[in-house]
């Protein structure tokens, strides 16, 4: 039986940010601005006979979170919805904060609980060498997976740098 032969060496690097990221507009606001400007010199490229563009979204989910209040502002119940986009996201937190037999089922007010809401998008990125990667943009962190050639990383981390939202 034939042993596994190492044929490359894949990395990961993740940057905690000092904050969350305020908000569901600004975190769109970051990741279609990557699309858009490209700052990390990526390129189009072809797989199987498809034109790739050498930045796009790979996923991404977002999770609304509505807490229910009582009278005394004391929360009685929670509810989370996970949605596939930004304006599904919108759409679903309105529909929830709207609905008043959940509400009354659950017995409070429904009330938004932004800082317990989650943002993640995933961008496949084709760079210039050749390798396929990955950048992750959560709430809390970035991550950049699956590059070996180091100045990928400093691609990336040179643009963060100047992103105010990920410091």
């Amino acid at each position: 039986m034939g042993d596994f032969i190492e044929t490359s060496n894949t990395k990961t690097a993740v940057r905690e940010l000092a904050a969350p990221i305020a908000d569901v507009a600004t975190f769109a606001g970051v990741i279609q601005d990557v699309i858009d400007t490209n700052p990390f010199g990526c390129v189009g490229y072809m797989q199987g006979g498809v034109n790739y563009d050498g930045v796009e979204k790979n996923r991404e989910s977002y999770t609304a979170r509505i807490n229910y209040e009582d009278l005394e502002a004391k929360t009685v119940g929670s509810i989370s919805a996970k949605a596939p986009s930004v304006a599904a996201f919108a759409a679903v937190a309105a529909d929830l904060l709207a609905d008043t037999d959940l509400a009354t089922a659950m017995g409070g007010d429904a009330v938004r609980a932004f800082d317990r809401e989650s943002y993640s998008c995933q961008l496949k990125c084709h760079d210039a060498n050749g390798e396929i990667y990955y950048v992750t943009f959560g709430r809390d962190s970035v991550r950049i997976t699956s590059y070996e050639d180091d100045a990928i990383r400093t691609t990336v981390e040179t643009w963060a740098d100047t992103v105010p939202a990920l410091a």
